[in-house]
């Protein structure tokens, strides 16, 4: 191999923008340079488009632990699978796979020293069952998202006929979180999602008790018939007027997991973003518990939650779904269609398969 490529940022849609295709770009680029001590050569197999990104497209993200994107410089993502071609580090060698969930660059080939705050770690294939993917969904950032909100903010107590509702419920976190929701006690797991065939898929696929197509049906009323007793638990990946509308379901003394906010990532305002003061009135009045969730405050946990997951998608209790995009070249429309909801499950590039 001689050759390199990468994906750049052209344009940036603005503040309150809408991204598009154009905004990103795809270019040669050079080839990594001789290996330094301790540094590992990396062919990207794999990478993940995720929404929080939005905001790295903006000149001020915003948010503290992420920088903003630079225009006409290599960019990249959180989560990524390679496959290590040379190495001048002990603990790696040239056919290990590999994957990080921070900052993996959406390039071909690309160098790295170990980091303490962005570790590279060697995947156990054993443990995937063929699919190399798994790292960039349940066993990865994804399923810690998903696992660690659900248990350390959902309040769930097994036999308490708890009803669990979820927005963006056919996403890689929702779709998660629906199946965890149950697994942990809820007896009424309800996804909110954009088309029939998502719908299908959450109750067909993932045992769902109801769905909701919020672009043709009535989230309001179709939450009452599908939540008589209320809403205990709300894992919102949206926000806006959808999770309005849902915590003025919610009973007293229940929780709001508050993951993401898609909603309104292409809009100016701070995150949390604002809420009507009707909802506001309603959270305080209930006692309703929603607390911002931020999986990275929890790394602690990271290592059991991982297990657990692994045992709960090797003996089939959590099923995953994937939307593919062929090729680095797509990577920025792989990223505009996520963020325009034609995914199901999480939307993820295949770069190159492994030598």
């Amino acid at each position: 191999m001689s050759t390199n490529a990468h994906v750049i940022l052209v344009k940036r849609p603005g503040t309150n923008g809408t991204p598009t295709a154009d905004n990103f770009g795809f270019e040669e680029c050079p080839f990594p340079a001789e290996l330094e001590a301790g540094e590992i050569l990396i062919k990207t197999l794999y990478v993940s488009v995720d929404p929080a990104l939005r905001c790295r497209m903006n000149e001020d993200t915003g948010v503290h632990y992420v920088t903003p994107w630079e225009i006409g410089k290599e960019i990249g993502g959180f989560i990524g699978v390679g496959q290590v071609i040379k190495s001048s580090d002990p603990a790696f060698s040239p056919g290990d796979i590999v994957e990080a969930q921070a900052a993996w660059p959406w390039v071909a080939l690309f160098k790295r020293k170990q980091e303490e705050q962005n570790p590279l770690r060697k995947v156990d294939t054993s443990l995937l069952g063929g699919k190399l993917t798994l790292p960039l969904t349940v066993l990865g950032l994804i399923g810690l998202t998903s696992y660690l909100g659900i248990k350390e903010k959902g309040g769930i107590k097994p036999g308490q006929n708890q009803t669990l509702v979820v927005s963006g419920a056919a996403g890689a976190c929702g779709s998660v979180a629906g199946q965890l929701g149950r697994l942990e006690g809820c007896t009424r797991v309800v996804g909110i999602c954009g088309s029939n065939e998502k719908c299908q898929f959450l109750t067909q696929e993932l045992g769902f008790d109801g769905a909701i197509n919020y672009k043709t049906e009535d989230v309001k009323e179709r939450l009452a018939a599908l939540c008589p007793d209320g809403v205990d638990v709300y894992f919102d990946n949206v926000g806006g007027e959808m999770s309005d509308t849902v915590i003025s379901q919610m009973n007293k003394n229940s929780n709001v997991i508050l993951c993401g906010q898609i909603a309104v990532y292409n809009k100016d305002v701070p995150y949390p973003p604002p809420i009507p003061e009707s909802t506001e009135t309603r959270i305080k009045d209930m006692n309703i518990n929603r607390t911002r969730f931020l999986v990275l405050n929890y790394a602690d946990k990271f290592e059991e939650a991982m297990k657990k997951l692994a045992e709960l998608v090797l003996s089939g209790k959590i099923k995953v779904r994937e939307t593919t995009m062929e090729g680095l070249e797509n990577t920025g429309k792989a990223f505009v269609s996520m963020m325009n909801g034609g995914n199901i499950g999480k939307q993820i590039v295949h770069v190159a398969d492994p030598s």
